[in-house]
């Protein structure tokens, strides 16, 4: 796919699908960390014009959809018992 410019229907499926992935984390900070990064990122390629700067860009996207993916997968498997302080109960 490196060597054809990505449609708008293939950029907006990274898109949202980016942002799903997002979804997947347990942990508040990871979450939102990966969203903001996803819209930061898009906001600053949204000006590209150039074909294969724009096939290098959507690869790159691709592989941090792919890394997400797994990412967030490790996340569900090793998540804390607890997620947060306010879990606890008072042993008094």
């Amino acid at each position: 796919m490196a060597s054809t410019t990505p449609t708008k229907a293939e950029v907006l499926w990274l898109f949202r699908s980016l942002l799903r992935t997002a979804r997947q984390f347990c942990d508040y900070n990871v979450r939102e960390y990966t969203k903001r990064r996803t819209i930061d990122a898009f906001r600053h390629n949204k000006s590209l014009s150039e074909p294969s700067h724009l096939s290098s860009v959507f690869s790159d996207g691709k592989a941090q959809l792919d890394l997400a993916k797994r990412q967030a997968l490790v996340y569900k498997l090793y998540a804390p018992k607890m997620t947060s302080i306010m879990d606890l109960k008072p042993t008094i």
